[in-house]
C-alpha cells in the first residue's frame, strides 16, 4: 500500500482545491433541499390525516425500495457513469415532491415514498465515488480523509440549515398556502422542489465526468453488466478481510446508533413544557445536524492525533460513542439530555470519514460506486435490525434500557476496529 502524504489544502493544486469546493457546494445544495422537508415530514403526513401506523408503513415503503435497489444502481453507476445516474436520482426526487404536494391519498403518498427510496438508491455511491476518484487523480497519494471531511461538513450544514428553514416556512407562509387550498407544510415541500431544480442545473454545469461510451447499446449494456459488477464487488467484500471487517463494524455501529437517532424525540419530549415542545424538538434536530458537521470538521485533526491511522481513529470514536450513549440513557433533565446529545452527535460526525477512507483505499474505481452501495445496504440492514431490537426492549422495559443494551453493539464495533488496525498495519508493511 502506497504511503499517503498528509493533507494540506494550501499545498493542493488549484484543480484539486476547486474540485473540493465544487463538491462542497453540491453536497450543501442537495442536502439543503432534503433538509427542508426533514423537520416537517411527520407533521405534513399527520396534517393529511395519516395515523402513526400509516406513517410507519410509508417509511417502510421507502426503506424497502431503497434496500431493493441499492446494489443494482450502484453497479449501474460504475457501468454507465456517476453523473447521469445522479441526475436520474434528482428527477426521482422531483417526482416524489410533486406527488406528495398533489395528494392526501395513502396509496399516492406510498408511491411518493417509493420514489424517495428510488432516488436514495440512485444517489448512493454515485458522486461520492466521482469525488474520490477525481481527487485521487488531482492529488495522487494525498490522504483523502480530510477532503471527505470537508464534504461531510457541507453535507451536514446543508441538512441543518434546511431543517431550520423547513420548520420556519410553514409559520411564515402557511396562511398563504391554506388560502389557495394547500397544507401549510406544502410550503416547505415547494421550497425543496425549487432547490432540487437548482441541484439539477448545478450538477449539469459544474460536475465534469469523463464521458462513458454513448453508443445506442451503452445503457442496455450498462444494465447487462450490473449482475457481474455486483457479483465482483460482493466477492471482493467477502475475500478482502479488511472490507469484510469494516462492513461488519459499520453494521454493529448502526445497530447501536440508529435507535438513538430515531427514538430520541419521544424520549426528550416528556421533559419539555408541552407548549413549546415541538419547537424545541425542531431546534434540536437542526442542532443535531450542525453537531455532526462540527464533528466532521474535527475528524482530520483527531486523525492526526492517531497518526492518520484511520482504523484506530474509528475504534476510539466508537468507544467514546458507547460511553456517551450510556450517559445519554441516564439523563433525566432536558439540559443534561441536550448537552450529552450534542456530544453524541459530534462523535457521529467524527466517525464518518475514517470509515470512508479505509473503504476507498481498498477498492478500484470500477467497483467504487457498487461498494459504496453495498456499504449503504449493510448499514441500513444493521440500522433496521437495531431499531427492531431496541423497539422490542423499549416496549418491554424502557428506552434507556434499550439504549444501554444497544451500546454493547458499539463495543463489538470497537473490537472489530482494533482488528482492522492490525490488518492495515500488516498491509502497510507488504
Amino acid at each position: 500500500m502506497a504511503t499517503e502524504t498528509e493533507f494540506s489544502f494550501a499545498a493542493l493544486t488549484g484543480s484539486a482545491r476547486r474540485h473540493i469546493r465544487v463538491f462542497q457546494i453540491h453536497q450543501f445544495l442537495d442536502r439543503f433541499a432534503m433538509g427542508l422537508t426533514v423537520a416537517v415530514v411527520v407533521l405534513a403526513l399527520t396534517d393529511r390525516g395519516m395515523d402513526l401506523f400509516q406513517i410507519s408503513l410509508l417509511f417502510g415503503v421507502y426503506a424497502l425500495t431503497t434496500m431493493a435497489m441499492e446494489l443494482p444502481f450502484g453497479g449501474l453507476a460504475d457501468s454507465i457513469g456517476r453523473k447521469p445516474v445522479f441526475l436520474t436520482a434528482v428527477v426521482a426526487s422531483l417526482i416524489s415532491l410533486t406527488l406528495f404536494i398533489s395528494t392526501s391519498e395513502f396509496y399516492v403518498l406510498a408511491l411518493s415514498f417509493a420514489f424517495i427510496g428510488f432516488g436514495r438508491a440512485l444517489r448512493s455511491g454515485t458522486l461520492d465515488a466521482w469525488f474520490v476518484e477525481t481527487f485521487m487523480a488531482a492529488a495522487p497519494n494525498v490522504d483523502v480523509q480530510p477532503a471527505l471531511a470537508k464534504a461531510q461538513w457541507a453535507n451536514a450544514v446543508g441538512l441543518a440549515i434546511g431543517a431550520v428553514l423547513g420548520g420556519l416556512l410553514p409559520d411564515i407562509f402557511g396562511s398563504i398556502a391554506e388560502s389557495i387550498g394547500f397544507s401549510i407544510y406544502d410550503v416547505s415541500y415547494a421550497a425543496s422542489f425549487g432547490v432540487m431544480l437548482g441541484v439539477f442545473v448545478f450538477t449539469m454545469l459544474a460536475i465534469v465526468e469523463k464521458p462513458r461510451p454513448k453508443s445506442p447499446g451503452a445503457l442496455r449494456q450498462g444494465f447487462a453488466n450490473v449482475p457481474t459488477v455486483i457479483k465482483d464487488a460482493g466477492l471482493l467484500a467477502l475475500k478482502h478481510r479488511t472490507l469484510s471487517i469494516l462492513l461488519a463494524a459499520l453494521a454493529f455501529f448502526l445497530m447501536a446508533s440508529n435507535p438513538v437517532e430515531v427514538i430520541w424525540p419521544t424520549f426528550a419530549k416528556p421533559m419539555l413544557d408541552q407548549r413549546y415542545a415541538n419547537t424545541v424538538i425542531g431546534a434540536l434536530t437542526a442542532t443535531y445536524f450542525f453537531s455532526i458537521a462540527f464533528g466532521a470538521s474535527l475528524s482530520p485533526h483527531i486523525s492526526r492525533i492517531f497518526k492518520r491511522q484511520h482504523a484506530m481513529t474509528l475504534a476510539a470514536t466508537f468507544a467514546c460513542l458507547a460511553g456517551v450513549q450510556i450517559a445519554l440513557a441516564l439523563q433525566g433533565s432536558i439540559l443534561g439530555f441536550v448537552t450529552v446529545f450534542i456530544l453524541y452527535s459530534v462523535f457521529l460526525g467524527v466517525s464518518e470519514t475514517p470509515a470512508s477512507s479505509i473503504l476507498h483505499s481498498c477498492v478500484e474505481d470500477r467497483q467504487r460506486s457498487t461498494m459504496l452501495s453495498l456499504r449503504s445496504l449493510i448499514q441500513q440492514l444493521g440500522a433496521a435490525l437495531g431499531l427492531v431490537f431496541a423497539g422490542t426492549i423499549a416496549e418491554i422495559y424502557s428506552t434507556p434500557i434499550a439504549w444501554i443494551v444497544g451500546a454493547v453493539f458499539l463495543f463489538i464495533a470497537v473490537i472489530l476496529s482494533l482488528i482492522l488496525v492490525k490488518l492495515l498495519a500488516v498491509e502497510a508493511d507488504i
